[in-house]
């Protein structure tokens, strides 16, 4: 019961900042769970804990740096090539290459 609070006011605090920032619900409805692997992915196999909310920040600014397009799906799939890239960044970061090309 704890934990189905816990996400019900997560998911109200969601949609009270996207609403005060002017972001799409259903976007961030999409990609919250993405968003939630990710940092938790980062906070138990990357570098430290402080890591995960600091790498999800860059993965905001990086998306909104690319201009995102209109389109709630396709800004979902932009974000998620992010992710991704953060995603194998991290994995040649646990392997010590993050700094070696592909």
């Amino acid at each position: 019961m704890a934990r189905e609070e816990s996400l019900q006011s997560t998911h109200a605090w969601l949609a009270a900042l996207a609403e005060e920032f002017d972001i799409s619900p259903t976007l961030v409805r999409e990609l919250v769970g993405d968003i939630l692997e990710l940092t938790a992915d980062v906070a138990h196999n990357g570098p430290s804990r402080p890591a995960a909310p600091t790498t999800a920040f860059l993965v905001g600014l990086a998306a909104g740096q690319a201009g995102l397009p209109q389109d709630d799906t396709a800004q979902a799939e932009q974000v998620r090539a992010l992710i991704a890239r953060t995603s194998e960044l991290l994995k040649r970061y646990d392997t010590g290459s993050a700094d070696e090309q592909d």
